[in-house]
């Protein structure tokens, strides 16, 4: 079974949380590490992921410490869904509250 493994990055700007682990997470860049594996049998080459995992760095006396987070994709989308909305919203916030601009 030929496999493979592709490493991106996500950026979140808030605090946030995944599903099946204690606590929030800071807001920040994250490695996600996805793996997939070769499908046989087809006349064209395909893969079907198998595992997501979110690179998750330690804080405190755990900074040199990297964790692997399992995770599904929807997961992974919802969460970075949550963040933008949660973004958007404090921009709007701000937005309004900013002076505006006198008009000549």
């Amino acid at each position: 079974m030929n496999m493979r493994s592709t490493k991106s990055t996500v950026r979140f700007s808030n605090r946030f949380t995944l599903p099946g682990y204690p606590g929030d997470l800071p807001p920040g860049d994250y490695e996600v590490l996805v793996e997939e594996e070769l499908l046989q049998g087809l006349s064209f080459e395909a893969y079907r992921r198998t595992a997501t995992y979110l690179m998750v760095r330690g804080s405190g006396g755990y900074a040199e410490r990297t964790e692997l987070r399992a995770i599904s994709d929807s997961d992974l989308k919802e969460a970075l869904s949550r963040d933008r909305a949660a973004t958007e919203k404090n921009n709007h916030s701000e937005a309004a509250l900013s002076p505006q601009e006198d008009l000549k």
